[in-house]
């Protein structure tokens, strides 16, 4: 016996509405394991400023994955982080790249923006010599 239209609209949206929902929660998963945005995480929790001012414990949101800023390609990747403490909010911009599409990813620079529109560079990697300059 066939299924009635309405049942069968119904049925569909929801499968799409999950596949969609699971898509999401994918590619997020996909980012948060990336070692361009672990290795700026690390920079994030061992810099003492960064963290007093945020407050803790930070939490680290997803990715606004519309955000323009938003971007990977197989030699670059630029991300914006929302960040939040009990303190204060906001981003942590993060660019990061790599000389071959199968080398390790080195953070060029990571910095803090707070909904206040304060910046905290939290690391900047030098470019005289390729030395990472950790800022305090």
């Amino acid at each position: 016996m066939p299924m009635p239209l309405g049942k069968l609209i119904l049925f569909t949206s929801v499968m799409a509405s999950g596949g969609g929902a699971f898509m999401y929660y994918l590619i997020q998963k996909t980012f948060s394991r990336a070692s361009y945005y672990q290795l700026a995480l690390e920079q994030l929790h061992s810099h003492p400023k960064a963290l007093e001012t945020l407050g803790t414990p930070v939490n680290i949101h997803y990715l606004e994955l519309t955000d323009k800023y938003n971007f990977v390609d197989i030699a670059d990747a630029q991300l914006k982080i929302p960040v939040s403490g009990s303190k204060s909010a906001g981003y942590l911009y993060v660019s990061s790249s790599r000389d071959a599409p199968f080398n390790r990813w080195h953070l060029q620079e990571v910095f803090l923006e707070l909904k206040d529109g304060q910046q905290i560079p939290v690391f900047k990697l030098s470019r005289q010599n390729g030395d990472k300059v950790k800022m305090e």
